[in-house]
């Protein structure tokens, strides 16, 4: 027989709606509990409720929670998959930092919903049945994190929120899914080609994210260089670039010492140090700014909170941002 450990923490597949108000909210009871039926009589589902909270309270302390939880789970040997339900919001975050952290025998998937239980068309029930399904596939082993919604499958490392309320709402955006769920049918079309883990015994540091636009200055980031933060995260324009009155404030953080990296804030394609003008990602790149081609800002941050804990030179941090 085998056995999936379903983890729950939280987030709009934990909840019902208020149908006097509207409101959504967490029930006092987890509602998929009542849905162990769905599966095969071979499985044995191990469920645990670590925690109960909406997604935007969820910090990088209840996503280090969860990674010891898996962690533990690999000693016990005990599980051929871990299942996580996770709100929406931050779910690629905590997706892509136990990614980043965990070293997993068996598959790990991340799944949520855009719909509450007992809403027309809800979602969550079908996306747990499918992140199941997912986590016992063979197939589904050495892909790093999974996470599985709407019947498609997206790596940790990619996936992102695209939607504010469509149940296809995760998407992949430049490379897509790396797989479909059809049915009870699990199916892969594409390998993942690069995957990295790293030890984490603690995480302490606390990195921040600013997006850039029109006309920025060096307002935000002056008051950083002023803050106690040990890395910054710009979601760039275009491909990387910054308005040339930021850079007062940029060089300031940099001349502290403090790691910068360069994400785009655009929907597709990479960030890469392509104009040479003030400003432009070569002027950027010769100043010291780290380039993270492929992540978004929010993915960014995660692996920079990561490195910083891995004592590393700047140099090799900003090698690890190009893999």
């Amino acid at each position: 027989m085998k056995r999936i450990l379903l983890i729950h923490t939280g987030g709009t597949i934990s909840m019902s709606t208020d149908h006097r108000t509207g409101a959504v909210k967490p029930s006092a009871e987890h509602p998929l509990h009542e849905y162990n039926h769905l599966f095969e009589e071979n499985l044995e589902i191990i469920e645990e409720d670590i925690f109960q909270l909406p997604s935007p309270h969820v910090t990088i302390k209840e996503m280090y929670q969860i990674q010891q939880r898996i962690n533990q789970a690999i000693e016990e040997d005990l599980y051929d998959g871990v299942v996580l339900t996770h709100g929406t919001d931050t779910l690629e975050e905590t997706a892509y930092f136990l990614d980043l952290t965990t070293d997993a025998p068996f598959p790990v998937v991340l799944t949520g919903a855009m719909r509450p239980i007992d809403e027309i068309g809800s979602d969550g029930v079908r996306n747990l049945q499918s992140a199941i399904w997912t986590a016992l596939a063979p197939e589904a082993k050495d892909k790093g994190v999974l996470v599985v919604m709407n019947e498609e499958i997206h790596t940790a490392r990619y996936v992102t929120k695209t939607h504010t309320t469509n149940v296809a709402t995760f998407r992949t955006p430049t490379f897509g899914p790396i797989g479909i769920v059809s049915k009870a049918e699990v199916r892969f079309f594409q390998k993942l080609v690069f995957n990295e883990t790293y030890p984490l015994e603690k995480i302490t540091k606390k990195v921040s994210l600013v997006k850039a636009y029109a006309g920025m200055d060096s307002t935000l980031l002056d008051a950083l260089a002023e803050a106690q933060i040990e890395g910054l995260v710009i979601e760039a324009l275009g491909a990387g670039n910054l308005p040339p009155e930021t850079l007062p404030g940029l060089k300031k953080l940099l001349d502290n010492n403090i790691p910068v990296v360069m994400t785009s804030r655009a929907f597709n394609g990479i960030a890469q140090d392509i104009y040479a003008y003030t400003g432009g990602g070569k002027h950027l790149k010769q100043l010291g700014v780290i380039f993270a081609p492929g992540l978004t800002g929010l993915k960014a941050r995660i692996k920079l909170l990561v490195l910083l804990e891995q004592s590393l030179s700047e140099d090799a941090i900003h090698d690890l941002f190009l893999k």
